[in-house]
């Protein structure tokens, strides 16, 4: 037979209710609600019950409660994966993109994803997927759209003879 969990005694049932009507978060006050119902004597399965879980979830939840106190039975909320680039690279980067590619150096006239993802990976040793790059750009402050790229053949002179010619 597995080894019971004990509660440890260092709340009594009326402050655990007390506790679980303080509260403003919800999935807390049910846990509290299970475990005064436990430190009461009422079963394991009924106990659950009463916090909407089965045994098995009550037990690990009684374990961080012993191990943290009712701190311990908030949820924990992840802040997702930490950045790959360092706020130094992430402004490397964007100097990148706004100088625009040379197309001596990159072979491109303009910055795709598919080639920012081959330049962090360069420059930086890092993979991302081209999706993440999206992601990356848009948190950068850059947009999907673009102005249109010159074309590296282009004249200044020629282009303002053409503005300016007469109009027939």
């Amino acid at each position: 037979m597995p080894k019971v969990v004990e509660v440890k005694p260092s709340y009594t049932p009326a402050q655990l209710r007390r506790l679980a009507a303080l509260t403003k978060n919800a999935s807390q006050s049910r846990r509290l609600l299970s475990i005064a119902a436990i430190l009461d004597g009422m079963s394991r399965a009924d106990a659950a019950k009463i916090g909407g879980m089965d045994r098995q979830t009550l037990r690990d939840w009684v374990h961080r409660f012993n191990a943290l106190g009712p701190e311990g039975l908030k949820d924990n909320r992840r802040r997702g994966n930490p950045r790959r680039l360092s706020s130094e690279q992430h402004q490397e980067l964007a100097g990148l993109i706004e100088t625009g590619p040379d197309r001596a150096t990159h072979g491109v006239v303009r910055w795709r994803r598919v080639d920012l993802q081959r330049l962090i990976e360069e420059r930086f040793g890092v993979v991302y997927h081209e999706r993440t790059v999206g992601k990356l750009l848009k948190h950068l402050g850059f947009s999907h759209i673009s102005a249109r790229p010159h074309h590296p053949g282009q004249d200044a002179g020629v282009m303002e003879a053409f503005k300016t010619s007469p109009r027939r």
